[in-house]
């Protein structure tokens, strides 16, 4: 090496090589072990370093970890403590439903009552007529008897006859307005039917709307789980990167030591030959000294004068001088060379030996390692532990490599320099992956905006479905309580339906009375003209009360038999509405069939009005018939009276114990008449109550059941509702604790503690989709009721606002932009929102009047509505 390094220069082998002092040593080696010193603290500072970072990445994760390891936790409580709460109210609901199927119990047992005890009265009503009918079989003898006192008394009859005509004349005032009195009942039938339909059709509509529901939480719940499912490949994707750093670092220490094993080699083979080299050199000077001693030897032979000799060999001492002065010094300076060759050929061969021992621990910790990578998915815990402690041995390893290393060449400079400029690669590469993995995190950013985006609309849609229900509650409960005022209603009218027969029944016994007296007094009356009418008088008036008989009885017949085809012509008419009524209620193209739970409960109504008409109807022809039978009778009675009349011509006079008989017998015969039609009154009326009451009975077990099906589809129904709202309430708060930490660490990025302009766009959209459902909840309760509407318009009106329109509403709906918005619209929609939120919001109060129960279903959605805009008010003050 340094003969090479000499011949370079052109130096000559009879000049000295210069060598530095040793004080000049001492501070080369001072030099060279500080520099040594130097670079194993910057290696030292660099594996601290590295170690640092990954220490505090990985406390990073671990925090990451254990934070959504707490917010599961937090969830799962919450969770609980919803599920309790949830369970309390569905067994006080559950409690309050079996109070009121108890109560519906006990009114039906208090109507069964009611119905025993009208069927005891009626038992006892029957058995009253039953003797009233056995008293009234008479003796014939005693009819006859009464018959020829009858005959005589014509002018009595036909007095009776103008009196019940009057009476019927009343009662026929009485029917009318009892029938008008029905129709008014039919009426508000109707308008029951009516309320039933409606809550019927609401009951449809809200299937729906839950139907809606159910189909928006399975998209959510698709969306979640597809987001669930890139977070999952996310963090396998992590875990893959971190493993490739790691395989990544390895591969790189192993190229590192066997690079620095390849120098250590060629160090060695060198040192090896510059030891040949100099023993080439000492063979060299052994032959030279062979050479000069036999010089030596043949000057010593040669036969030379003694001055001669002397100066030959004063000059062959002087050259041997040299010689020997330059061996010398080229002996120490090949010993010093050599010493330091083998000292550095015996640091080199123990370098060798522990770089091929780490070599072999490094393979055997490579084979390890990928043992661990093929089980990384069951052992996350365990394989960070062993990456730290082979990190550690690492560094270590690079540490002894580091201090054994030594005095650095230009080939080893050369080789530093390629490491550098693969590092810078790697490290460009590292940058790149750096900048990719920002692009996927902004993407993700965004992505997460847009679900949350999405997921406030879910639950904007959930509060107006939710606000919607409540409603529809609030309209049921409305149409119960007018059930049950009609109900009452109808129960006064029955009240004051029996009051009028009170009425009608005293006013009738009050004019019995009178005609009593007018009859004693017409008695009188007649018997004062009695004595002076002749026989031939006697026998026409005979002959034209027979005549004014039978044109009664024609009369009859013939006004029944009209009736009759009245009747006829009715029920014709009837048929013929009742089919114009189906071909109308047939619902139109496009729309809903009502259930047939209304049309089952309209032909009952109608069957039993049709049942209740027939029954009268058949009433009326059975008296009429009857009448007839009895007619032919008296007509019999009357011919038999005429021939017992002709037979003989005896004067009964006043003072005879006959008149007085039968005057007693009219007297009998006409209470027993009055008791009779009362009583069968009573029966009619009686059998009227409990076909009424029966008809109510089944309507209430019928609304009865329809209440239960509701109840139990309800109860499912917001069961459901709590299932779904409790598994979206964890997701939900974790997307707004990532909401928090984002909004933080924007303010971070940003430097600021106030609201940022996308916060303030974020609040913009909540508000104007906030007012949007409001406007959307005010146009449909104006579109449903007409009469809202004009008040709505009045107030807003006063505070110098516009009412929204439907046309308002289409317009809203196709100008709403979408989510997916440029750059520009995004910043002038934060200009907007920023001028916008500084704008003042007018607040309407609205007080309606107290409707009247005819229009409680409209004066009821108004409140809900206003209440609403309350609660959406309160959302905006603690936002």
């Amino acid at each position: 090496m340094s003969s090479e390094f000499l011949a370079e220069l052109h130096w000559d082998d009879g000049f000295a090589i210069p060598v530095a002092n040793e004080e000049n040593k001492i501070l080369e080696n001072q030099l060279s072990k500080l520099q040594e010193e130097r670079s194993s603290l910057q290696d030292q500072l660099r594996d601290y370093e590295d170690r640092i970072n990954a220490m505090t990445s990985h406390f990073k994760n671990v925090k990451q970890e254990f934070s959504f390891t707490q917010s599961l936790c937090k969830a799962r409580e919450h969770e609980i403590e919803s599920e309790e709460h949830f369970k309390i109210i569905a067994e006080r609901e559950l409690g309050r439903v079996k109070d009121e199927i108890q109560r519906l119990q006990n009114e039906i047992a208090s109507i069964q009552e009611k119905k025993s005890d009208k069927e005891t009265n009626i038992f006892k009503t029957t058995q009253k007529l039953d003797s009233l009918k056995c008293q009234m079989n008479w003796d014939q003898q005693a009819l006859e008897a009464w018959l020829e006192e009858s005959a005589h008394k014509d002018s009595d009859a036909l007095t009776l006859q103008k009196y019940t005509q009057q009476d019927d004349n009343k009662i026929r005032a009485l029917t009318l307005q009892l029938e008008r009195l029905t129709l008014e009942c039919h009426q508000k039938r109707k308008v029951l039917d009516n309320e039933l339909t409606e809550t019927l059709s609401a009951q449809l509509e809200l299937d729906k709307a839950a139907q809606d529901f159910r189909k928006i939480h399975d998209e959510r719940q698709e969306l979640i789980k597809q987001w669930e499912n890139t977070i999952e490949q996310m963090q396998k994707r992590d875990r893959d990167i971190d493993n490739c750093a790691l395989l990544d670092s390895l591969k790189a220490t192993v190229n590192r030591s066997s690079s620095d094993l390849e120098a250590l080699r060629k160090n060695i083979s060198k040192i090896k030959k510059d030891i040949q080299e100099e023993t080439t050199r000492l063979h060299k000077i052994k032959n030279h000294n062979q050479i000069v001693r036999k010089k030596l030897k043949q000057i010593t032979e040669k036969t030379m004068s003694v001055e001669e000799k002397a100066t030959n060999l004063e000059d062959m001492l002087r050259e041997e001088e040299k010689s020997v002065k330059e061996v010398d010094v080229q002996l120490n300076i090949l010993k010093d060379v050599l010493f330091k060759k083998v000292q550095e050929l015996q640091t080199e061969t123990m370098k060798e030996k522990a770089i091929v021992s780490e070599i072999e621990g490094t393979r055997s910790s490579l084979k390890h390692l990928n043992h661990q990578l093929q089980k990384l998915d069951f052992e996350t815990l365990k394989q960070q532990e062993i990456m730290y402690s082979q990190d550690f041995n690492i560094q270590q390893m690079e540490h002894r490599m580091s201090r054994l290393k030594g005095e650095i060449n230009s080939e080893e400079k050369q080789a530093l320099e390629a490491k550098i400029v693969e590092l810078k690669k790697t490290l460009e590469e590292k940058k790149s992956t750096f900048g990719l993995l920002e692009t996927q995190i902004k993407k993700l950013h965004n992505d997460l905006y847009f679900i949350k985006k999405s997921h406030t609309k879910n639950c904007d849609e959930k509060q107006s479905l939710m606000d919607k229900i409540n409603e529809l509650n609030l309209f049921n409960d409305r149409s119960e309580k007018e059930l049950n005022k009609a109900k009452a209603l109808k129960q006064d009218l029955m009240i004051e339906d029996n009051l009028l027969k009170l009425e009608v029944k005293r006013t009738r016994e009050m004019l019995h009375s009178k005609a009593e007296e007018v009859l004693s007094l017409e008695k009188r009356k007649q018997q004062l003209h009695r004595a002076m009418e002749e026989r031939i008088e006697e026998i026409k008036i005979h002959k034209t009360m027979l005549t004014s008989q039978i044109r009664y009885v024609d009369q009859e017949r013939q006004n029944i038999s009209a009736d009759f085809h009245e009747r006829l012509s009715k029920i014709d008419k009837l048929k013929n509405r009742y089919e114009i009524l189906t071909v109308v209620m047939l619902p139109p193209e496009g729309e809903e069939e009502k259930t047939q739970a209304y049309y089952v409960i309209k032909a009952a109504q109608e069957k039993e009005e049709l049942k209740r008409e027939g029954d009268t109807l058949d009433a009326k022809i059975n008296k009429a018939e009857k009448e007839i039978y009895a007619l032919g009778n008296t007509l019999q009675v009357l011919r038999s009276c005429n021939n017992n009349y002709k037979r003989s011509f005896k004067k009964v006079t006043p003072s005879s114990d006959e008149y007085e008989l039968k005057i007693q017998l009219e007297e009998e015969k006409r209470a027993i008449d009055e008791k009779h039609r009362y009583k069968q009154r009573q029966i009619r009326e009686l059998r009227e109550d409990i076909q009424s009451m029966e008809n109510t009975l089944e309507v209430i077990e019928h609304l009865t059941n329809n209440v239960k099906e509701k109840l139990s589809e309800q109860q499912a129904f917001s069961s459901q509702l709590n299932r779904e709202t409790e598994e979206q309430k964890p997701k939900l708060e974790r997307v707004t604790k990532q909401c928090a930490k984002l909004t933080k660490e924007i303010r971070l990025l940003k430097d600021t503690k106030d609201e940022t302009l996308e916060e303030q766009d974020i609040k913009l959209r909540e508000t104007k989709q906030f007012h949007k459902i409001i406007d959307e909840m005010l146009v449909n309760v104006t579109e449903e009721n007409a009469d809202i509407r004009i008040i709505l318009q009045t107030y807003f009106q006063q505070n110098g606002l516009e009412l929204p329109t439907a046309g308002r509403k289409g317009s809203r709906q196709s100008s709403r932009s979408p989510s997916q918005t440029s750059l520009l619209s995004a910043r002038s929609s934060r200009s907007t929102s920023t001028s916008a939120s500084q704008a003042s919001v007018k607040v309407l109060e609205l007080s309606f009047p107290d409707s009247s129960p005819g229009t409680g279903n409209t004066s009821n959605r108004p409140t809900s509505a206003t209440s609403s805009s309350n609660n959406g008010k309160n959302k905006k003050g603690r936002k």
